[in-house]
Formats: structure tokens, sequence, C-alpha cells
């Protein structure tokens, strides 16, 4: 059996079997380290020994307060069994929170351990007063409202606890059962998100991604000895976060891939920030094992120092399995430990019967049967004929479909399934909700458009309206004004999210429209018809969308830009030049060469050439050049002229003579037939600098 399988056995964490068998002297295992049977009994009668802090029938004196993983120690139990005792009761608790002397006494009682509070006080003692625990009621437990603790990656956050049990909608503790994990995939572009979970679900994704890069989220199920797992998958490039973030609301565990061979990467620590913000735990696929210059070690030691995500094998709380998505090396592994922080420390539950409530994953608007929208059920369970709304769109269920494209009459918690009926297309994360008729729905569908339209008008610029006259009255602010058009919503508000985000003091992006569908010649006139546009400051730009010939042609007449992307990020640095077009070049000056002037040569016409000798650096031909009598500024030029004696040069290094031409400036004086004194050049150049939003 595996480390972890024991550990579970046992009714203890992984950290905690690996840590105990270390000190037994099994050495420094890892919870996928397989143990004979012998060595399995070991363990366990050493483990018995070791962890019973009161023979049978004993009384085990308690503290006034403990937290949930040093009450299971007290007691000699894992923390898993403690928490699972209090999700019996309804409550859904961190490791490191803390407990009443009531709650205590009740779990303790579950567990079939006899306890005193305090020295030699009665159960019910009054807790100490910097702790403040809030007293529970006789059916619900309640944890001390003084309890929250920071607490590792690895850990359960009560404040996404209520969300993953889905409470809401007027589902009861009692009601609640228990529903697949909900699994986000996280990690960098091209380290294997796609292949993953190609290979987990057994089908060809990737071939048909442009670059191999997911463009937009996705939900998939898959079964496993009679458990299914749902999974979400969210694109690996950094101008996606806010998909990012929007998975990881309605996730459990995030599985963040990680090459073996290219280590953390920005979107790495990006996913790694959106998990620990979540709350969630998360399990590190170490891919790409099998590749020239793979290295699991340096990943897992890239994690604990740089970002605090501590490896069960570095004795933290984080599993990391080290796996192969293209050959299917340690799959298993991956989803036994899927399944087993899921049981341990998540226990999913939401209620059936409950009003059904689910998140928009992706949407789209396709030709043959319009608005499609792909919904997470988070509560209760949505029916085919049901009247729904998410955001500002409303309609009735007509088809319902799951992720292997057959018809459902309904669908559970966790289940991912597409829908046909909406009267338009919701976008990505759009809380979507069950209401009793299509009266209702318009009416609250109608509500939140305008409320959405008021929220982005309201949050279009952080200048007052008087800093904004004076802005563009003073032609300081450009705008790029921009056209997007995308295959499916999640697309369309991941590029309106990321380029609104845009810009600086000087230049800003205006969004004319945002839509779903193929470039049309009315988006071609909506740019050519606004009379700011110009051939440079207007652009419309599809993503995975086409047009007919006339609109291209269209566009050409009416000097409008056109671009087309299957690959976002290539999208997004697109706009960003196009707005940097728009911007003045910045130069900086770089000192060139020091020259100290010691003769005067006199042309016809009365030009004067300097007959010079390079102090420091280089002459070239065209610089830019100061004349200075001492620190005294007589002329800002440039050099017209340079030789070597009689021959031109393109540039004189340091400790050789020249003769240099200054334009406008002959004014070199002569003093007894010698150069006044303290005469000298400072030769420079202009430099464009990159300009950058």
């Amino acid at each position: 059996m595996k480390v972890f399988d024991l550990a579970k056995e046992l009714s203890v964490t992984n950290s905690e079997l690996v840590a105990r068998l270390d000190a037994l002297g099994f050495g420094k295992l890892a919870p996928s380290s397989e143990l004979d049977d012998a060595t399995a009994q070991k363990v366990r009668v050493a483990l018995t020994a070791a962890t019973s802090p009161a023979g049978a029938g004993e009384t085990i004196a308690l503290p006034d307060s403990l937290t949930v993983k040093e009450l299971g120690e007290k007691l000699g139990v894992g923390s898993g069994e403690v928490q699972k005792v209090l999700m019996g009761f309804g409550v859904l608790a961190g490791l490191n929170q803390r407990l009443t002397p009531e709650v205590m006494t009740k779990i303790a009682k579950k567990l079939g351990k006899s306890v005193t509070i305090g020295a030699s006080a009665p159960a019910t003692a009054t807790p100490v007063a910097s702790e403040t625990p809030v007293a529970a009621p006789e059916s619900a437990p309640v944890v001390a409202a003084s309890a929250p603790v920071a607490k590792p990656i690895g850990a359960k956050a009560p404040a996404r606890a209520s969300g993953r049990t889905a409470i809401a909608g007027g589902g009861k503790p009692g009601d609640l059962m228990a529903r697949p994990p909900v699994v986000t995939i996280m990690g960098h572009v091209d380290h294997g998100k796609t292949t993953l979970l190609d290979t987990l679900r057994k089908s060809s994704v990737t071939a048909g991604e442009a670059g191999g890069i997911t463009q937009h989220i996705g939900a998939y199920q898959i079964e496993r000895d009679g458990k299914r797992i749902t999974f979400l998958d969210t694109p690996g490039h950094a101008a996606f976060s806010s998909m990012r973030r929007r998975g990881a609301s309605v996730t459990d565990i995030v599985v963040l891939v990680v090459a073996a061979d290219d280590s953390v990467m920005p979107q790495t620590a990006e996913a790694i920030t959106i998990t620990k913000e979540a709350g969630v735990p998360m399990i590190v696929a170490v891919n790409k094992i099998d590749v020239d210059g793979a290295d699991p070690t340096r990943v897992l030691t890239d994690l604990a120092s740089r970002y605090d995500v501590i490896p069960e094998d570095f004795g933290g709380t984080v599993q990391c399995i080290n796996i192969s998505a293209k050959s299917g090396t340690n799959i298993d592994a991956l989803i036994e430990a899927i399944l087993l922080v899921a049981e341990v420390e998540v226990d999913p539950k939401a209620d059936p019967n409950a009003k059904p409530e689910g998140t928009i994953i992706e949407a789209k608007l396709d030709k043959g049967r319009g608005a499609v929208a792909t919904v997470l059920v988070q509560q209760g369970t949505l029916r085919k004929g049901d009247v729904v709304v998410a955001g500002g769109i409303y309609g009735k269920i007509r088809t319902m479909t799951d992720d292997k494209g057959e018809a459902q009459v309904k669908a559970g918690p966790s289940s991912p399934v597409e829908i046909i009926g909406l009267t338009g297309v919701p976008e990505a994360g759009d809380k979507l909700e069950v209401v009793k008729d299509e009266k209702e729905a318009r009416q609250l569908a109608e509500s939140k458009g305008q409320a959405r339209r008021e929220e982005r008008l309201d949050t279009r610029g952080t200048q007052t309206l008087e800093q904004l006259y004076q802005t563009l009255r003073t032609g300081k602010i450009k705008e790029l004004n921009v056209v997007v058009k995308a295959d499916v919503q999640g697309s369309v508000q991941a590029i309106r999210d990321n380029i609104g985000d845009l810009g600086n003091d000087e230049v800003r992006v205006r969004l004319l429209r945002a839509e779903v569908g193929p470039i049309s010649e009315s988006d071609v006139l909506l740019v050519s018809s606004d009379r700011e546009q110009t051939e440079k400051n207007s652009l419309i730009i599809g993503f995975n969308v086409g047009m007919a010939g006339a609109v291209q042609k269209k566009a050409e007449k009416e000097h409008v830009q056109i671009q087309t992307f299957s690959i976002i990020y290539q999208l997004i640095d697109s706009v960003k030049d196009a707005m940097l077009a728009l911007l003045p070049p910045i130069y900086e000056e770089h000192i060139t060469g020091q020259v100290t002037v010691r003769q005067k040569f006199k042309l016809p016409g009365g030009r004067a050439i300097a007959g010079c000798y390079v102090d420091d650096g280089v002459v070239r031909r065209n610089a830019r050049v100061r004349v200075r009598r001492g620190t005294e500024l007589l002329h800002d030029g440039q050099i017209e002229a340079l030789k070597r004696f009689k021959d031109d040069a393109r540039e004189v290094a340091q400790g050789y003579e020249c003769g240099i031409l200054i334009s406008n400036f002959n004014d070199i004086q002569e003093v007894d037939g010698k150069i006044e004194p303290n005469l000298t050049l400072e030769v420079y150049e202009l430099r464009e600098v990159k300009r950058e939003l």
C-alpha cells in the first residue's frame, strides 16, 4: 500500500505520517511511496503506541482552548478526523481554527473520548477572555470568532468553506450531500496543462489549439472508481488572469502544473497568488519528468524557497506528484491525490434539492444554435425547461447536454452542462439562477444589465471630469479606438478586461465594441464613422473569427485596420504596439566623448575647423556636440564634418587627433596665436527610449 493510503487508514494527514515515519527510522518517504505489508504493520503498531495519549477509559485533560490540529493530537486522532466530526455538525474549520470548550467536549464525545476542560473544571468551563469564542448552539457548534490564523497553502480556508459546501439558496446542513470536487488546472504557458486534461479525458484537444495554448475555459468531468471529478481548464497566459480568478472562485482544489525542465515561471507565480487569495488547497503536478533537462527537485526547491509553497517531501502540506502528461506516467497517482485532498481537506457538499444556482464558465454565439452557454451547477438541480437569468441575459432552457455531448434532462451540483435557449450571450463568471417565469426573468435581467452598464461607465477612468477635460484640451492624452470580435464570450470578456487595463496618462484604449461573432461591415462602419478615427488610431481586432471578403474590401476603402489572431498574447502585444505608436518619442542623452580644442583651421568663406585631441571615448560623424569655455556653454549643435588629416572619418577614438567642423559655430578664439584656454567639446548622442505601458 502507499503512504497516503495508510495515512487515511490511521486518520492522520500525509505530512504527519511522513514525519512520524522518519522519526521511527523508516526514512524520508513521500506520500506516494509504497510500503510492503510487513512494514505497514510495523508502522501501525508503532504509531498506535506513539499516538495513544491515554489508556482505554482514561479521562484526558484539555486546556480551555485548542486548535483543530492540537485537539487531534491531544485525543490521539488525526486532525482530519476532528474536521470530519465538525463537518457532521455542519461546520467547516481549518487546522489552525480555535475551538470553544463546548465544541471540544462534543467532538471528544463523538470520538468516544472522555475529557475535562481546564485543570479540574467541568466541560463547560468559561473560555479565556482573550479568545472570546462564540458559544455553540445545541445542533451546530461554532468555531471561536477570534480564530483566523495564517495557514499554509495546503490547509483549508474558512473563508472559502461556505462557498465549497454551497449552503446558499435554502440548503441546510442536514440536507447536504457529497458532490464531485471541482478542480482547476493552472500553470505557465506550454507547461502541459492542456495535454494533462487531454490525457485525463482520453481525447485530443491540444492538436486543435493554436500554439498549444488554451484559448478559453472549458469544463469536463471524469470518473474513477465510482467517484467523479470536475475539471476547469484555464488559459495559460497572464493576460487571462481575470478568467483564472473567476475559475478559482468556483474551485475546490487547484492543480498547479509546473514543467520539470523549466521550473517556476511568471504565470506559475501568478497562479500561486490566485490560489492563495482563493484559499483553496493546492496540488503540484511536476510535469515533463521524462524530457531532457528535467529536474523535479529544482521545482520543489523553487516553490519552497521563493513562494512559500512547502511540499510534503520538505515537511510541508502541499502534495507534489511527478508526472508525464504526454506518456501518462503517474496520472493515477495524481487522481488519487485529488480524491484524497477532496475527502480530507474539502469534503465538498451541496444540497441537490435547493434552489438551483450555477456559474457561467463559457458562452458563445453559434450560427446554427444561437447563444450557447456552459454552466457549472453549484447548488440544487438544474432541469431542462427551467427559466434562468445570468447577468443581463435570460431565457428558458430548451436543450441541455453534458461534456460528452449527451442530452440531459437534469444536472446536479458540480455538473458542467451546455445549455441552449438564452436570449443572448452572458459573460463568463456570471451567476446563473432559476426564477419562476419569464416575466420575472426579464425584469431581473434588465435590472442587472442596467447596473452593469452603469458600473462600466463608473470605472472608465480614475480622473475627475475636470482633470479629463483639461487633459483632452491640452492634447496630452491620446486614444486607440478598438473594436473586439471573438469566438466566445469568455474570450471577449478577458480581452476587454486586459486591454482596458493598458495605458497611462498619455494614451488609453477607447473600446467602441466588444462582442461575440465574426467581423462585419457594421464594425467597419462604426470605426469609419467615428469623427475621432484616423488610420493610425483605430483598430478592429478579431480572435478566432473570420470575415467575408466584402468586409475586407470595405475596410480597405475606409482605411480601417483589421487584425486577426489565434493566439491571445499576440493580440495583446499588437494592441500595445498600436498604443505605443501614438506616443511621441522620448530620447535619452549619452555622452560618447570628451575633446580638447588645440588648433584653429580656416576655410574659405570664414568657416573654422577645430583641430582637436580626443581625451576620452569616441567622436562620431553627425553626433551632437556642446562647445564649452570652462563651465560656460557657448554652443550646442551638431558635428557637420569629421576628418583625420585630410580624409573624412566616420569616427575617431581616444588618443587620436582629428578635425571637427561644427554646424553654425565659428567662434574659436585665438590669443597670441594660441587657442583660448579651456575650450572643450562634449560629444553626445540622443538615443530613443523604448516606450512601455
